[in-house]
Formats: C-alpha cells, sequence, structure tokens
C-alpha cells in the first residue's frame, strides 16, 4: 500500500516475468462501471455492515474483500429490499392459495324511516275458539271470534340479513397452479438480481484496485522524473549538459502532477460512490485486497462452458419460469371460460315489524324470519366463440407465450454468442499478457542503460523521457491487461451460472 496526499492506495505486486502471473481487471470504464451500479442509499455504518466487514472508526480505514464487499452490498441494497418486499407477497399467495375455496360471508343491517304513516287494520280476538279457525268457509274472517281495530302502523323498521356464497369452478385449481408458479418465478427474480449485483460488484471492487495501481506506476514515474531533474541539475553544474535539460527535466516532472491530482480525485469520487453502493457512509475510506499467488491461466473449454451456459445462465431459467407462468394463466383462462360456474348460496333475512324505537325488541313475536338455499348453474355461451371479446383474449395469451419462447431462444443464442466471445477475448488477452510481460522486462533493461548514460552525459534527456515512457506504458498495459483477464472470468461465470470463484476465486488468494 502507498499513502498519496491522504488517499490510501493498495497496489498489486507486477510479476518479474512470463512465468509469474498476476490476474486483474479491466481500466477503461472505472469509474462509469461504479457509477452504473445500482446502489442503496447510505445507512448507518452498524445497520450496513453487521453480519459483513465492520465499518471503519473516524479516521481510520475498513479493510474490505470483494467477498465482504458483495455481503454489504446485498444486505443494503434497496433494489434487492423492494424485490424481497414483492417476493414476500406472492408468498404470502401461495401459502394461502386455499383460501379461494372460502366462501363469501355477507352481513347487513338497515334501519329506514318512512316518509308518510301507512294505516294498518290488525285483528282482535272477541271470543272463544282456536287458532285454525280463524275463517270460515267462505274465506272471511269469523265474526264470533276476531273483529277489526284500525290503527296507525310505525314509520321506522329495521331488518338484517347474512349471506353466505360459495363458487366453484374448475378453474380454480389451475390458478392454484399459477399462483404457486408466480411465487417460483419471484425466487428466480430475486436470484437474478443478487447475481447481477454480486457481478457488478465484484467487477467495480477490482477497477478500484485498478485505479490505485495506475496512480502507483504514475507515483514510480514522478519519483523517476525528481531523480532525471537531480541528474540533469549535476550535469548542468558540472558543465556536461546546458540547462535546457534542466528546465525539460522540470517541465516533464511538473507535467505529470496534474495527472496524478486527476486520477487521485477520480479515485476519491470512485471510492465514495463504491462506499454509497454497500450502504456505508461516502466518506468511508477503504483498504482493497490485492490478489496474491502464483498462478496459471485458467483453462477453458469452450463446447463444456456453451453447454453449461445453455442449462445455468439465471437470465435462461428466468424467461422458462415466466413461460411456464403464462402457461398456466392460459389455462386458468381456458377453463374459466370454457367450463360452468356452480353456485351455492345460502341466506338468513329477519325484520322487525313493530316500532324499533317504542316496542321491546326481545318479543320474538315482532320479528319476521325468512330465508333460502339455493343451487345454481351458470355457463356463459358466448366464451365457447373464438370471435368473441373473450374468444380473443386467450389467443392473445397464445400469442404472448409464442412470443415469449422466441425471446428464449434468442437468449439462449445470445448467451451462447456471449460465451464465445468471452472465452476468445480471455485467450486473446492471455496472449496479450505473456507478450506484454516481455515487453515490460524489455522496457526495463532500456530505461536503466539509458539513465546510466544519460547520468554520465551520453544520451540526451528525451531519450531518457522516452525511455521512461516505454516503460510506464508497458507497465500500465500488462495492469490493464490482467484486470480484464479477471473481470472476463467473472463475466464468463455469470454467463454460464457457476457460483463466482468458481473460475476467478484461484486468483484471490489474496484475500
Amino acid at each position: 500500500m502507498i499513502q498519496h496526499r491522504g488517499v490510501l492506495l493498495s497496489g498489486a505486486i507486477l510479476p518479474a516475468g512470463p512465468r509469474r502471473r498476476k490476474i486483474f481487471p479491466p481500466f477503461p470504464a472505472v469509474f462509469l462501471l461504479l457509477l452504473a451500479l445500482c446502489g442503496p442509499s447510505p445507512l448507518s455504518a452498524q445497520e450496513a455492515a453487521d453480519g459483513a466487514a465492520s465499518p471503519a472508526p473516524a479516521g481510520k480505514v475498513l479493510r474490505l474483500t470483494p467477498d465482504q464487499a458483495v455481503e454489504l452490498a446485498i444486505k443494503n441494497n434497496l433494489s434487492l429490499a423492494s424485490a424481497r418486499i414483492d417476493l414476500d407477497t406472492k408468498k404470502r399467495a401461495s401459502d394461502l392459495v386455499w383460501n379461494q375455496f372460502l366462501p363469501d360471508l355477507n352481513v347487513q343491517g338497515g334501519l329506514s324511516r318512512d316518509n308518510e304513516v301507512k294505516p294498518v287494520t290488525t285483528l282482535i280476538p272477541v271470543g272463544p275458539g282456536t287458532p285454525m279457525s280463524l275463517q270460515g268457509i267462505s274465506g272471511r274472517l269469523n265474526p264470533d271470534i276476531f273483529a277489526t281495530d284500525p290503527v296507525s302502523g310505525s314509520r321506522w323498521h329495521a331488518a338484517g340479513d347474512f349471506s353466505a356464497n360459495l363458487y366453484l369452478t374448475s378453474a380454480l385449481f389451475a390458478g392454484i397452479k399459477t399462483i404457486r408458479q408466480n411465487y417460483r418465478t419471484g425466487l428466480v427474480t430475486l436470484e437474478k438480481a443478487k447475481i447481477q449485483l454480486e457481478r457488478n460488484v465484484r467487477k467495480a471492487y477490482y477497477d478500484m484496485l485498478l485505479l490505485g495501481e495506475s496512480i502507483r506506476v504514475q507515483e514510480d514515474s514522478l519519483a523517476a522524473a525528481e531523480r532525471q531533474v537531480s541528474i540533469a541539475r549535476a550535469n548542468y553544474e558540472s558543465g556536461l549538459a546546458p540547462e535546457l535539460t534542466l528546465l525539460q527535466a522540470r517541465v516533464n516532472r511538473d507535467n505529470l502532477k496534474p495527472d496524478i491530482d486527476e486520477n487521485i480525485n477520480r479515485y476519491k469520487a470512485a471510492m465514495a460512490q463504491f462506499a454509497m453502493n454497500l450502504g456505508l457512509p461516502y466518506d468511508t475510506e477503504f483498504e482493497f485486497v490485492s490478489p496474491g499467488g502464483d498462478l496459471n491461466f485458467v483453462d477453458l473449454d469452450l463446447a463444456d462452458l456453451v453447454s453449461k451456459a445453455a442449462s445455468g445462465n439465471i437470465g435462461i431459467h428466468e424467461l422458462q419460469q415466466n413461460i411456464l407462468f403464462l402457461k398456466n394463466s392460459r389455462t386458468a383462462r381456458a377453463l374459466q371460460l370454457w367450463t360452468p360456474n356452480l353456485n351455492f348460496s345460502w341466506n338468513l333475512s329477519s325484520a322487525f315489524i313493530a316500532d324499533p324505537w317504542k316496542d321491546n325488541w326481545g318479543d320474538r313475536d315482532k320479528w319476521m324470519k325468512g330465508g333460502t338455499f339455493s343451487i345454481g348453474l351458470q355457463w356463459k355461451l358466448n366464451n365457447l366463440f373464438p370471435f368473441t371479446k373473450e374468444g380473443q383474449g386467450l389467443k392473445d395469451l397464445d400469442s404472448q407465450i409464442r412470443i415469449a419462447n422466441i425471446g428464449l431462444a434468442q437468449t439462449i443464442q445470445g448467451t451462447e454468442l456471449e460465451v464465445y466471445n468471452t472465452v476468445l477475448g480471455l485467450e486473446k488477452t492471455q496472449v496479450s499478457i505473456e507478450a506484454r510481460n516481455q515487453t515490460v522486462e524489455l522496457a526495463r533493461r532500456s530505461y536503466n542503460s539509458t539513465e546510466e548514460a544519460y547520468r554520465a552525459g551520453l544520451q540526451d534527456f528525451n531519450s531518457v523521457q522516452n525511455a521512461e515512457e516505454a516503460l510506464r506504458q508497458a507497465r500500465l498495459g500488462v495492469v490493464q491487461q490482467q484486470f480484464s483477464y479477471l473481470n472476463g472470468l467473472i463475466d464468463l461465470e455469470y454467463a454460464i451460472g457457476v457460483p463466482f470463484g468458481t473460475l476467478s476465486g484461484a486468483h484471490e488468494k489474496g484475500e
């Protein structure tokens, strides 16, 4: 690690030769990739780091491995939190899917008042007799037993009703499968979001390492430029070089400082964005752990990798689950349209026929009760015809399923092509690293020789400056290619659907 103007950088040790290789991720889109990560708002340090890495106290640096960074991101990412809530909703619906067979229970009551009083006639018994002989043969009241008494009825009326309805159809059973399939699809969707987040965090982590290593190489160049100024001053004072050489050395040294400052600012901004993506305060400083160990490149079998991608890619799994959901929805819809509905209904009604404000509600004789039980069968014949609105809706579902299957086939082809291109890129990067390692060694020897000659006054400043620039570019090229190789392995792991570290983990022994 090196400390530069308040920023802690962790540097990777470059290999000494073609047999000593360390694998690192790519330089060009460091900052853009970090900004592209979907990240959460910063949480409290204790909440964010619970169960992963402990947040660094004020003024201290948090040492963080790639695995710990992934744990923090998965724990605190707000997009994942929303996906978890959505999955909980689907799980609850799946667990309680039997509630579709519960009847609809309804209770209602009412109190009404007539605008006008309606006169009614009550019957008053006037003599002995039995209730069964209230009327004579002619159908008229027996005057020996009852007489009429006109009275005024109550304006107020109270009534209540209780009902239970149960609707049964064969579509209910297909609907159960649809709800449970929706939950299984949600599980795959959440897992896909986690895997994508992990891939982005791991690549961003190594991009931070790359940016730090680039600054480290630039600082080595600045130290070399300082040394060149000292040599130029000594040669000038001894009469071996003109003043112009000293001025050129100073200009070259000063020109390096703004580039270093710019990269330091980029590093700080990228670190703040990385911290917020992990749910940590933006001013958290990290110590990133460089890969270590002497490793060989990974042997890649293209045919085997393509086969794994077709069966293991999480995006393909998600599309397959979506197609199953559409098929179950289509079956449920067809049964709903083509089969009859069976309805069981039972209700109980009761009305208080006296004045609800004056009369006793407990008097059973003042209540009028009724109720029914019914069984109904309904079959909408319009649904049987394909040219109706309902029939066309079913055909729309068929079209959606065909489109989804085409999308699945395209995704499989695209994944296979992605694996093919990634493998080709890794093989090209491997060859490039091997060649660049040799170039670095040659550039180092050339620079050392040129500097010695410059010190002795046998070479001008431009020669040593060109040699130093060639060495710096060679070193940066090796570092960029090494990081590109590791990022390529991470992309390949995502494409074929294997756990992260299966291919790239051998390069993380430094953790």
